[in-house]
């Protein structure tokens, strides 16, 4: 169908390499929304199976807006920032291609977000909710109550809440906080999030909105190799320094788990010594620089473990 219109509530955004064999799932879930005010961006992150053709098939019998694009494959940090570029809705989701969103998922997070006081709500970058397993049982942890206003550095580091949770950010916000494109691999997301959550909050429900799926090759579902730990330690090291330049500070409020990742900055640092990269991300702060040499032996007997104990590949 066209997509010729007004501008939608939701940008629905999908990034995909390579998983013709489970978007359909998604596409359905899609399909079944209560609330239809809504797109969905694809951008195909140089697929080399039929993902193009199914998807061209969508466009032309969805009820619905599909836009799809290609790119070289980037990882998702490129495709995350390519969907934001092309996002014309004012509220952005991310819904990978294994996922399912419940039916009344749009429709909660509408019905959510307005009911932060219109005043207030300039204060907030969005709402998330909960996953839970096809059986019903929730994924991770819940929310300490409902409505709960946080961010994910203190969610995470004070209350220790865990397990993968959906939810939707403004666009306007994400658009000042792309992913750093010039960093190797893979980027962990919280490099972004824990950036806007200096300045925003976040509303966290617990109402379950996505059905988790594990499939044999999603990265969560690896077994960790010293390869793996490799290729991923350009972006770790680089999520580590943002944090003890920026964030160093929640040290007063979760010391064991602030100097975990001062710990995690020498490890990963030690892994792209080893691995032929030259340089790092050093700490930018003096705070952060203290925590990093207080961490230090314990982030190299890290590395040391991983070089002797991790299978190879």
């Amino acid at each position: 169908m066209s997509d010729a219109g007004a501008a939608p509530l939701f940008t629905i955004f999908t990034p995909t390499h390579n998983r013709a064999h489970t978007l359909l799932r998604l596409y359905e879930s899609i399909a079944a929304q209560e609330f239809r005010d809504f797109e969905w961006v694809i951008v195909d992150d140089g697929s080399t199976d039929n993902t193009r053709e199914l998807v061209a098939r969508w466009i032309d019998e969805a009820d619905f807006p599909i836009r799809y694009f290609h790119q070289s494959h980037g990882h998702k940090k490129t495709a995350y920032n390519y969907g934001i570029r092309e996002a014309r809705g004012e509220l952005f989701l991310c819904w990978d291609s294994d996922d399912a969103a419940l039916p009344h998922a749009l429709r909660l997070f509408r019905d959510e977000w307005l009911a932060i006081p219109e005043a207030d709500r300039g204060a907030f970058v969005g709402i998330t909710g909960l996953c839970c397993y096809e059986d019903g049982k929730i994924f991770g942890d819940t929310y300490p109550q409902s409505p709960y206003d946080s961010n994910p550095v203190e969610s995470t580091l004070c209350d220790r809440i865990r397990g993968d949770k959906s939810g939707f950010q403004r666009v306007d916000i994400l658009r000042r906080h792309p992913f750093p494109e010039f960093i190797e691999g893979l980027v962990p997301e919280g490099v972004v999030w824990n950036a806007i959550a200096r300045e925003y909050k976040t509303r966290y429900i617990n109402e379950p909105v996505l059905i988790y799926h594990v499939e044999q090759d999603s990265i969560i579902n690896s077994t960790n190799t010293l390869a793996k730990i490799r290729s991923m330690a350009v972006g770790r090291g680089y999520f580590a320094a943002e944090f003890l330049t920026h964030d160093w500070r929640w040290l007063f409020r979760a010391p064991v788990e602030v100097l975990k990742i001062a710990a995690n900055h020498t490890r990963y640092a030690w892994h792209m010594w080893r691995s032929g990269r030259k340089g790092g991300f050093p700490p930018q702060s003096i705070g952060g620089c203290l925590l990093k040499l207080l961490a230090w032996p314990v982030g190299f007997l890290a590395f040391l473990y991983d070089e002797r104990r991790l299978p190879r590949a």
